[in-house]
């Protein structure tokens, strides 16, 4: 079944695959004036979509449940470990992870859908491509400026 986001999503990742065979080294050391280098973001992309894979997979077996998330938390806990990350490994995980995400989702019942919704608390976005072109415009605006902070 294909919902609104389908054609978002999948264009994102289409914008996601374009760039990143564009990108340098030097690109992917460029930092944004957040604190966060570019492949540090592709490494972020990754764990969030991951996030929402393992959610659906887990709501498709046992139900919706509670999945409370302070993201500014878990940005920074997760900001060291995405900087930690070989740059090219940390775009090959974005790429798997926004692939596998978004099969998911094509997979997904109206009858989930309207659950998830339901429930605020689940913090969930079926539209991916919202946090994922979000990014890529930061990306694309340090790229055209020739870097933010220098390399981190």
């Amino acid at each position: 079944m294909a919902f609104p986001f389908s054609e978002e999503n999948a264009a994102s990742r289409l914008r996601l695959r374009t760039r990143v065979a564009q990108l340098s080294d030097m690109d992917l050391a460029l930092s944004t004036h957040y604190g966060w280098t570019v492949a540090a973001l592709f490494a972020h992309m990754a764990w969030w979509d991951q996030r929402v894979l393992v959610l659906l997979q887990r709501w498709n077996e046992k139900g919706v449940d509670e999945s409370p998330v302070d993201a500014h938390a878990v940005n920074e806990a997760l900001r060291p470990l995405c900087h930690a990350i070989d740059p090219r490994k940390a775009i090959g995980l974005c790429l798997s992870s926004a692939e596998a995400v978004d099969a998911e989702l094509e997979t997904i019942t109206s009858d989930l859908m309207k659950q998830v919704e339901a429930n605020a608390s689940t913090q969930f976005r079926f539209n991916r491509a919202l946090h994922r072109n979000g990014h890529l415009d930061d990306i694309d605006a340090l790229l055209r400026t020739g870097g933010g902070a220098g390399g981190a």
